[in-house]
């Protein structure tokens, strides 16, 4: 690949500044992994050589964030939380995640297969090539595994790589109610061991309305000793404390993070937690930003995610959500692009991928910038929803 106008690399060591660019760039594959990576002049021969000219070109997209297998609707919640009804309340009168558990455990693993390709493929046609699936609508053993199976599966038909995390401590199942003791039980002794060759990754839900502090400590242990590597959501609708415990657990990232305090901050940035921001959920529930400016300047890196789901983010659009970052959070055009490549990696703990370097994984997406825009990074974000895809390679193929 040649001539691309605006090569955005990711990576300091091969282009300049914090977005690694180089003018005129170029990308040479080997097999599924990048062999070289430079200005075009520079390039080395090839048997087959494609020009770019007039885009910019950056790493496949990783959207770190998104809850993308899910059977049902909740239009009926979307009414009710603009009639004013707080999220919270509708979990606890069993609507919310809970409608979607009721829904998706209902459906045939081969059902959530074909929903979640449809979803990975829109995704896939923005740029996008790697995807992160929560569990958690399943809240049983069995049901949580088939989400899992059919996450996998969906990958493999839509043509995106998939890191699949259990989230069986999304909320507690109605069955559960008056027993929440039983149902963390559960988790640990059940839903984990079953679970923990099918993820790769373990998360859990600490607020109001949902787990608390030292339950949610005691679910991630368990996914830790199970191998699983750990992620948490915190501090999204109350002050709990999990950031700060998640960061102690050596979580990869904590996700939300609307009313995080000083405390969870300098945990976060004493462990090197990344803030994962999800401004789709904050405009869906009319909610505060994160406090961006203060965890900057405690150096917590920031990526940047849909949360696509049925209920409070149902948006499957990451450009959409790099400029709305921006926009609603106070992120610049520099961490909004890391957010979306090289630091979103950084929160799944993958080392491969989100930078175009020699001997990563050869993902690589060029955007043709809107009529009349020169190609530039500011470009992509400037206009919701980015560029038009022109080209995506998939580990070093066409897709």
């Amino acid at each position: 690949m040649r001539n691309i106008d605006v090569l955005l690399t990711m990576d300091s060591v091969t282009g300049d500044g914090p977005l690694g660019e180089i003018r005129d760039g170029a990308v040479a594959f080997a097999g599924d992994r990048i062999a070289w990576v430079g200005r075009s002049v520079d390039a080395p021969d090839a048997p087959e050589v494609i020009s770019a000219r007039g885009s910019v070109g950056l790493p496949g997209l990783i959207d770190c964030h998104t809850h993308a297998v899910w059977a049902g609707s909740r239009s009926d919640e979307f009414l009710r939380r603009l009639r004013g009804e707080p999220y919270d309340e509708i979990l606890r009168a069993a609507g919310g995640i809970l409608s979607t558990v009721r829904a998706t455990r209902a459906a045939s693993e081969d059902a959530l297969v074909e929903l979640a390709t449809s979803r990975l493929v829109r995704m896939r046609e923005r740029g996008v090539t790697t995807v992160e699936i929560k569990s958690g609508y399943g809240l049983a053993p069995e049901p949580e595994l088939r989400m899992l199976r059919a996450a996998r599966r969906a990958a493999e038909r839509a043509g995106v790589h998939v890191v699949r995390t259990f989230l069986g401590g999304h909320a507690v199942p109605a069955e559960h109610r008056t027993d929440r003791a039983a149902y963390v039980r559960q988790i640990v002794d059940e839903q984990i061991p079953l679970v923990a060759g099918e993820a790769e990754l373990i998360d859990v839900y600490v607020d109001r309305g949902a787990f608390t502090l030292e339950e949610g400590e005691v679910i991630l242990r368990a996914g830790r000793k199970a191998g699983l590597r750990t992620r948490i959501h915190a501090e999204q609708v109350a002050h709990t404390g999990a950031a700060a415990m998640g960061a102690r657990l050596g979580a990869l990232s904590a996700d939300h993070l609307e009313r995080i305090d000083d405390e969870g901050i300098a945990a976060m940035a004493a462990a090197g937690c990344v803030a994962v921001l999800l401004p789709g959920a904050l405009i869906s529930l009319r909610d505060t930003p994160p406090p961006v400016a203060r965890m900057r300047n405690a150096g917590i890196p920031f990526a940047v995610a849909t949360d696509l789901n049925p209920g409070t983010s149902p948006v499957d659009d990451l450009w959409l959500c790099a400029s709305l970052a921006c926009l609603t959070m106070g992120l610049t055009v520099e961490e909004s692009l890391r957010g979306i490549t090289v630091v979103a990696a950084r929160a799944l703990g993958l080392t491969d991928r989100g930078r175009l370097a020699p001997g990563l994984l050869a993902d690589l997406v060029c955007l043709e910038p809107p009529p009349g825009e020169p190609p530039s990074a500011a470009g992509l974000v400037q206009y919701w929803s980015g560029g038009r895809v022109r080209h995506r390679f998939f580990e070093g193929a066409v897709s």
